[in-house]
């Protein structure tokens, strides 16, 4: 006979949960402290959110499912706004949330957690089988990495601590359960009828998502032949790093040129692309254009608009392949060297600067980073208006760079960085952040400190939400609500027992990338006066066409 806890700690275990980012409260702390005496690496965090948070990134960049923990009631209400941005995001995890206890007739903390899960987008089960348990929780990893979305399960605590014989041996993983298949291949009818449309085509541009980060040289392939260009969505940027011809991200941060041209193309191929909303545009961006769309699970609309008008329903190296194999060699009248030229050489935002005597343009900062940060160290972008800017690192190939955006939320930076700096665990991570997000989870620093996590934290500190001053500048309306000076978060840092610098001058960057050891943040202080292509784009001055 043994607790539970114990047998849901070595199902998990069984699984292969190697980290767990943790916050303990009743309903977990003692299946959590059995995951650690089972070897899982425990990552015991200050607030819910960034236990989920941080999972999301772990996932991204591991290729394993994430795991978080949390107690029940409030514990798990504190998970609520990570959720979204990991259904989004297509981000297999699975949580382990206590569940008030069934015995009682009143608890303090009890909640109906289910449909505040549900309405999230995530899965969420109820365990209140004992002998059912184990199985549950493998078709928790199940149906997390077969969806690829997050799943809840909630276990009350006075079952966790029952006695019970528990299976002997326990059920089949998820590694034995979910099917090995192969890729999938094109149709050649498909292929056939996406050839004829390239065919009379005068401009295509190649277009790749997270789902041809395994194709990149069929993509790159299929563009020299067809005298094309390359994009890829904002999750993917980085794929084409170093190819003369790719214009970078496509989306709501495109740069200018990356939009001129864009708006030129009459085909776009979308490869492993979900065709959202920002991705496009809103249909702004290449609106124009036929889409045709080589994924395994194709789709007609997406995000409340037409996303694409041909498909080929293929895993994406084997249907660009085919399609390469189908075309003909067109000569090449897009992709010049002079074009190659003006790609290498137009900034990314080449609006005015107005300089500021105790303050950095973003841009400066961002340029200067890019220049001394080491090329293997890996690279975390959060959210809000600063995020644009370091989106524009033109050297920072995917594989060392992590975007997930699909929520809008700030404040995740911080968690992603700890997700990733458990992920690799032997590599230097940066997160770009600005002052707002990273107030938002600023006691997480103390985690990273006490798990020893190699992180250096940079911060564009405007002294306010970015992107709300300059939206309410736009509207002429007081930014009073959103300006609050700039925070002292070197000295924050120091607090913790992190290196903290303020950087005033920029050309000490070199210097300080060789002397970095262990947990550190710089703090730029920039100007609130730059804003972003994005916000002038979006909300230009009343009154302005």
């Amino acid at each position: 006979m043994t607790r539970v806890y114990d047998i849901l700690a070595r199902t998990f275990l069984n699984e292969g949960v190697n980290t767990c980012f943790s916050l303990l409260g009743d309903a977990n702390m003692n299946w959590a402290t059995r995951m650690a005496d089972g070897g899982c690496r425990m990552i015991y965090v200050r607030h819910e959110h960034c236990a989920v948070a941080a999972a999301m990134a772990y996932a991204r960049k591991s290729g394993q499912v994430g795991v978080a923990t949390t107690t029940c009631g409030p514990g798990l209400t504190q998970v609520v706004t990570a959720l979204p941005a990991a259904v989004r995001a297509r981000l297999p995890v699975v949580i382990f949330a206590g569940e008030a206890p069934l015995g009682k007739a009143w608890y303090n903390q009890g909640i109906d957690q289910g449909p505040i899960i549900t309405a999230t987008g995530a899965a969420y089960h109820a365990l209140h089988d004992v002998a059912r348990m184990p199985t549950q929780v493998r078709d928790a990893f199940v149906q997390a990495q077969r969806e690829q979305r997050p799943v809840v399960i909630g276990v009350p605590f006075d079952l966790q601590d029952k006695l019970s014989e528990g299976p002997d041996p326990l059920p089949a993983s998820s590694a034995d359960m979910l099917p090995k298949v192969g890729p999938i291949p094109p149709h050649l009818d498909d292929i056939a009828a996406a050839a004829a449309v390239l065919a009379t085509a005068r401009r295509i541009v190649v277009m790749a998502g997270l789902g041809a980060v395994h194709a990149v040289d069929q993509c790159r392939a299929l563009a020299a032949k067809c005298d094309a260009l390359l994009a890829t969505s904002l999750p993917a940027r980085g794929l084409f790093v170093g190819d003369p011809f790719s214009i970078g991200i496509a989306g709501g941060f495109s740069t200018d040129l990356a939009r001129e041209l864009l708006g030129q193309a009459d085909v776009i191929v979308a490869v492993g692309c979900s065709l959202a909303h920002h991705n496009s545009d809103g249909g702004k961006l290449y609106g124009q254009a036929h889409v045709i769309q080589i994924d395994t699970n194709p789709v007609v609309q997406s995000q409340g608009r037409v996303a694409a008008h041909r498909h080929i329903r293929a895993d994406a190296a084997l249907g660009l392949a085919a399609l390469t194999d189908h075309l003909p060699d067109r000569e090449a009248t897009w992709r010049t060297d002079a074009l190659a030229k003006q790609i290498t050489d137009t900034p990314a935002d080449a609006s005015p600067r107005h300089p500021e005597p105790e303050a950095h343009d973003p841009r400066d900062v961002v340029a200067a980073l890019e220049a001394a940060l080491p090329a293997d160290w890996e690279m975390v972008n959060s959210s809000g208006h600063c995020s644009y800017y370091f989106a524009q690192m033109p050297s920072r190939p995917y594989d060392k760079f992590l975007t997930i955006r699909e929520f809008g939320a700030i404040g995740n930076g911080i968690a992603f960085a700890m997700g990733v700096a458990a992920a690799r665990p032997d590599s230097t991570v940066v997160l770009f952040d600005g002052d707002g997000s990273a107030l938002m989870h600023i006691q997480e620093l103390e985690t990273m400190r006490r798990h020893s996590l190699n992180i250096v934290i940079c911060v564009l500190n405007d002294g306010a939400y970015g992107s709300e001053i300059h939206k309410l500048r736009a509207e002429g309306l007081s930014d009073a609500g959103a300006v609050f000076g700039r925070t002292d978060l070197a000295a924050i840092a120091r607090g913790f027992g992190a290196t903290g610098l303020r950087i005033d001058d920029l050309s000490a960057l070199p210097a300080l990338v060789k002397d970095v050891s262990g947990l550190t943040l710089w703090d730029f202080p920039v100007s609130d006066k730059v804003a972003s292509p994005v916000m002038h784009r979006v909300h230009p001055p009343k009154g302005s066409h």
